[in-house]
């Protein structure tokens, strides 16, 4: 039995995350009853939760010797409580369920101090029998935020933006605007590498564009494995970034394969985050991310906003890529372009890995890298200006694995880096699927 409101466990998503531990109670095969403290209860739907396996304790042995199950569970935001009649089903030791529970309860053990003593074992999945409020007073609930607003305008937004570049511009600029989220990445997803790469951010000193994280790493990198949100409300030193994931990719001998010369953003005191994988068509484009500095600052109701604002946005992404791969292949018409003035420009490239350096200052490399020296080449070689997204992706010089290797994201990634280095080169969108170059001073390439 399933009783109806407030008896669904969605109406009582803020009492799951262990803001006020949850009691376990359950009895021996001789009817002797036990009550344990219980970290966290994670929502999976209307009929099912899973609990933490962190012991092989007298709850454990009484669970799997069959005893039944109440759970006592309290909202930190109204004081209500509520009692739980749970039936054990399984215990799962991988998948999206297990990582979600294992992130958040990095955070709360690291808020508690309890880094090494709190370590997931399992996610006991169970069955909802039956939820009863127990009567008592309380608080009234805080106003509710509307989310269902906040989407309606962001989307909107979204659906007039004409190319790549202003999509990621205005799903940044919503998510400030509309949800009030200060700080927010946008990483898309280099499947042959294995890597996520920024692309977008906002709320930061330094942009990070190009900065690198690896797929199975942090809260990130653990969201595009597992293809599923992953959010915790206290600091977490496991999840965090940085040299920490470069020193563990040192250990297994890939540091050469990460981007090591950007520093990926971030807030160095992060204390919430929340990862969001961007699907399409049963593909990962990305993970949108944000941060705060203040502890339980996103809950279920952001969680579930942002889902649904990263799938339009996912839909969105492949639109006008796909757009741009398919425009008319008409020649591109190369103007006159002026003659380049002031010291030359020494471009360095490195075959080995496609990375470019502009002046001996490193800019970029992997396919972003190779596609710059195309294009410069081709300028010092034939003064052509005019390029297409065809033209490239059939570019022998470029060697792209396919059409999922996101051209426009790359182009978007490299337009970024060269107006940051602002060096004298520039590209810039002439028409759908078409981009120009633009050089101020003279060229002097060097192949490394």
């Amino acid at each position: 039995l399933i009783i109806n409101l407030p008896g669904k466990p969605k109406s009582i998503r803020e009492c799951l995350d262990g803001v006020i531990p949850g009691l376990i109670a359950t009895s021996d095969r001789e009817g002797m009853p036990n009550l344990a403290y219980l970290s966290q209860v994670q929502f999976i739907d209307n009929e099912h939760v899973a609990l933490t396996y962190q012991f092989f304790n007298t709850t454990r042995q009484n669970v799997l010797g069959g005893s039944p199950v109440r759970l006592l569970l309290s909202s930190h935001l109204t004081g209500a409580q509520y009692r739980l009649t749970l039936q054990y089903l399984r215990t799962e030791t991988a998948g999206p369920i297990f990582e979600q529970m294992k992130a958040k309860l990095a955070g709360i053990a690291s808020h508690f101090g309890m880094t090494g003593v709190f370590r997931l074992l399992g996610s006991d999945i169970y069955r909802v029998l039956a939820i009863e409020p127990i009567p008592g007073p309380t608080l009234a609930p805080p106003p509710p935020v509307n989310y269902l607003t906040a989407l309606r305008r962001a989307n909107r937004h979204l659906a007039g933006c004409g190319n790549l570049a202003a999509l990621l511009e205005t799903a940044l600029a919503s998510l400030a605007d509309e949800f009030g989220i200060a700080h927010v990445m946008l990483l898309m997803h280099d499947e042959g590498r294995g890597r996520l790469y920024t692309l977008a951010s906002r709320g930061y000193a330094q942009s990070g564009v190009g900065s690198e994280i690896p797929v199975g790493a942090g809260v990130i990198g653990i969201c595009a494995r597992e293809r599923t949100p992953i959010r915790i409300g206290f600091m977490a030193a496991e999840y965090s970034y940085g040299r920490t994931v470069r020193d563990g990719l040192a250990a297994d001998g890939q540091a050469d394969a990460l981007e090591t010369a950007i520093p990926l953003p971030g807030l160095p005191e992060a204390r919430s985050q929340l990862a969001v994988p961007i699907t399409a068509i049963d593909r990962l484009l990305g993970v949108l991310y944000v941060e705060s500095v203040a502890d339980l600052h996103f809950g279920y109701d952001d969680e579930d906003a942002l889902v649904a604002f990263a799938a339009q946005l996912g839909l969105a992404i492949l639109h006008h890529q796909h757009a741009d791969d398919l425009a008319d292949e008409t020649p591109p018409v190369d103007e006159a372009a002026p003659t380049p003035a002031g010291p030359p420009l020494v471009v360095r490239h490195f075959a080995a890995n496609d990375s470019v350096f502009i002046d001996d200052d490193y800019l970029i490399k992997g396919v972003a890298g190779a596609i710059l020296w195309a294009l410069l080449s081709d300028f010092v070689e034939r003064r052509r200006t005019g390029f297409t997204n065809k033209g490239l992706r059939v570019d022998p010089r470029i060697r792209l694995p396919g059409v999922s290797d996101n051209l426009e994201a790359r182009l978007v990634l490299l337009q970024r880096r060269l107006e940051e280095r602002a060096a004298g080169v520039r590209i810039d969108k002439s028409g759908r699927g078409r981009f120009t170059l633009s050089v101020a001073r003279p060229l002097q390439l060097v192949e490394g």
